[in-house]
């Protein structure tokens, strides 16, 4: 079978050649492909002779072509000649480099010769350069925003206009992309909003379907027919005005270990098949930074969980050993104390006490007492909690525990407490006096963490995942501390505390399968955020 096609014509795989050629019978040029005459700007029956053809060649190929055309005009056969470029004036009045290939045409007397295209492989090896560094580049990403960002800005500054269709269930659409302004803002106006907002159905994006279905890039020799194709002809009409005549277009896939991501799209008039294979690789090494990130990701969730359950071990294991300690100090404790109180009621009822005994008793009382709160408290902060559900309103527990605070206090110094509570909070699920024992030592070490003539800030709002209570006060805060030590037992950031209230908080809500936290607030002073599930 003829490479020309049927026999005597010359409408078969040549003429369709992206390639420029021509094919030489003795003296004279008998046939001439669209390339070459695109190139030289001939018309399509225009064959000019080997001497014209000469003339278009470089100064530095004349000394070798023009002998060879003469040879061939007189009859003769000349050795061949195969250097390794040529330099050729096009119709744009640029210089191009070729590389002539030259084979056997269809009868003996006949030579085809092919013009490839030797900036071309400079031009993929400075590209492909590129994107081997860039690649690097990419593995040292932590997100896929940054990985898309960087692989685009790259392209982009190689000349190339670039997209990238993000895959989300059975939608595509526009991520990161470099394109002319005017074409999305066209673009914006055509769909009412910002081109990255719109999801295009997958069904009826069928080129890109096929690139996702086979993994396999597509290369489009015509930008604007791809266009014509899925778009109206009023945004292809504006797609062919605002890009560069010649445009082609590739669209590669990206996929992320066996799943699809999505599809990187780019055009150019300089986009070649030689290119193209380079663009084609670099969507899969896209897909291997992205890879790569979300192994990251996995790694950090997964040294988290394992650093959490190493944090509950500990705690677990220091909860045991204060158990225990706990119960001793109790037992050893609690009975003197109660000694000590009965005491204290009979001297209180001794009529020949002075002032000063009074006094006396009256103190020793108060240290009894705190000395039997500092016990509880103990035992509240390592005894097995096993809640009793039942509704529970967090708004109530938190008035009861200001009244409870601030009762006897109205001649004392104190802090203002702003309290403001959502009109929706509905009511949660949990055991009333477990709860209110938190709320309490959360409300008590605000009030006393903060200044006379401070504001302790107090609010109950819903939140997605339940209802949050959130405290602010104006203390010293808690800055430059670990802020999850500051609900460890015994760790104290006031002189005077006991360092148990915070420890208990988070027992009760963790008991309830919640969550606290703390932090420092930027103007001073410290915030906790307790949430409780519904």
């Amino acid at each position: 079978m003829s490479v020309f096609g049927p026999p005597g014509t010359l409408d078969g795989l040549l003429p369709a050649l992206p390639v420029p050629l021509f094919v030489i019978r003795g003296d004279r040029l008998v046939f001439t492909n669209t390339a070459l005459r695109t190139l030289l700007g001939l018309r399509e029956d225009e064959l000019p002779s080997l001497l014209e053809l000469a003339a278009r060649f470089g100064p530095e190929e004349r000394s070798w072509v023009e002998p060879l055309c003469e040879a061939l005009m007189r009859g003769e056969q000349p050795t061949p000649v195969r250097p390794a470029w040529v330099r050729v004036r096009g119709a744009d009045g640029r210089q191009h480099v070729l590389s002539p290939v030259t084979a056997p045409g269809r009868v003996p007397e006949e030579q085809l010769v092919l013009l490839l295209d030797a900036e071309g492989g400079d031009a993929v090896r400075t590209l492909s350069t590129m994107l081997v560094a860039t690649a690097a580049e990419l593995l040292r990403c932590r997100d896929e925003g940054t990985v898309l960002e960087l692989a685009v800005e790259s392209l982009h500054r190689q000349g190339f206009y670039v997209s990238v269709m993000l895959l989300e269930g059975d939608f595509l659409r526009h991520g990161p992309m470099r394109q002319e302004a005017e074409s999305l803002a066209a673009a914006s106006r055509l769909y009412g909003q910002d081109v990255h907002a719109v999801r295009f159905p997958r069904s009826g994006m069928p080129h890109l379907e096929e690139v996702l279905t086979s993994r396999r890039a597509v290369f489009h020799p015509d930008a604007f027919s791809m266009a014509r194709r899925l778009h109206s002809p009023e945004v292809a009409d504006t797609i062919q005005r605002i890009y560069p005549p010649g445009s082609r277009a590739l669209d590669a896939p990206i996929f992320v270990g066996d799943e699809p991501f999505g599809v990187l799209a780019v055009q150019s008039t300089t986009l070649t098949p030689a290119n193209a294979g380079a663009l084609e690789l670099f969507a899969q090494l896209i897909g291997g930074a992205l890879e790569n990130v979300r192994h990251h990701r996995a790694a950090e969730a997964r040294l988290a969980e394992v650093s959490r359950l190493q944090n509950e071990l500990i705690a677990s294991e220091r909860l045991t050993v204060l158990g225990e300690a706990a119960g001793v100090v109790a037992h050893e404790v609690r009975n003197p104390l109660g000694a000590i109180l009965n005491t204290v009621a009979v001297l209180k009822r001794e009529p020949r006490l002075g002032p000063a005994g009074a006094s006396a008793v009256e103190m020793l009382e108060e240290e009894a007492i705190r000395l039997e709160d500092i016990v509880r408290d103990l035992l509240d902060a390592v005894r097995p909690l096993e809640p009793r559900p039942r509704p529970v309103s967090l708004g109530e527990l938190v008035h009861r525990a200001l009244a409870q605070l601030l009762h006897g206090r109205e001649e004392l110094p104190k802090p203002r407490v702003a309290f403001d509570e959502a009109p929706d909070v509905p009511e949660l699920s949990g055991d009333e006096t477990l709860l209110q024992l938190a709320v309490t030592h959360l409300m008590r070490n605000a009030i006393q963490a903060s200044p006379s003539g401070g504001t302790v800030r107090v609010e109950v709002r819903r939140v997605p995942d339940g209802v949050s209570l959130s405290v602010e006060d104006e203390g010293p805060g808690i800055a430059g501390l670990d802020p999850q030590r500051v609900f460890e037992p015994f760790f104290l950031t006031r002189a005077n505390g006991r360092g148990l209230g915070l420890a208990i908080v988070r027992r009760v809500v963790h008991a309830h399968g919640g969550r606290v936290r703390a932090g420092a607030r930027p103007e001073g002073g410290a915030r906790f955020e307790l949430v409780l599930p519904l």
